[in-house]
């Protein structure tokens, strides 16, 4: 979502939602629930896990909202919430461990063969570097706003950024007859 219209419209809802509105809150979870379900499935691999993360980041954005300084903020505030909670689940599965369905990424039809090979060279990579390059490719964030998210330094980010494309750079170009 880099649309600067999409910026404004969330801003907006988010100022309504602080002040108690519903129907503002409820179209911020129609907005972005999708999105963060997503984004914590590539960082666990497990479909209920995300769920969870997601549902758990709700009530969390609930409870915060009104603390939320500034509203222009709320994308990387609340990509953070659902990583940390995705962390957390991940941490009392690892400690509580019960049998986990994983289910394959989204299936999404493709309609020439380059743009399968860039989602086959995607899948090869580590669940962080998915998330990752989505985070940076598909969700539009910059180098910094991902620094926060991720809760490490920009230059980890810069650095971790670039062995993810070479690693698909070199995935690719060893497709090539």
């Amino acid at each position: 979502m880099t649309d600067p219209r999409d910026h404004i419209t969330d801003e907006w809802l988010v100022l309504n939602a602080r002040s108690g509105d519903r129907s503002a809150f409820q179209r911020l979870v129609d907005r972005w629930q999708k999105r963060l379900w997503h984004h914590a499935f590539r960082l666990c691999g497990d479909s209920d896990l995300a769920w969870d993360a997601v549902q758990d980041t709700w009530m969390s954005v609930a409870r915060g909202i009104g603390r939320l300084g500034d509203v222009a903020a709320f994308r990387g505030w609340i990509y953070r919430i659902v990583s940390r909670r995705v962390a957390d689940l991940a941490g009392r599965a690892r400690r509580n461990p019960e049998p986990v369905t994983i289910e394959p990424a989204e299936i999404v039809p493709h309609d020439n063969d380059g743009v399968q090979d860039v989602r086959d060279a995607l899948a090869r990579l580590p669940r962080e570097r998915q998330a990752l390059l989505a985070l940076r490719y598909m969700e539009g964030f910059e180098v910094n706003e991902i620094a926060e998210i991720l809760g490490v330094a920009e230059g980890t980010v810069k650095s971790r950024l670039h062995r993810a494309r070479e690693e698909m750079r070199t995935t690719l170009t060893r497709k090539k007859p």
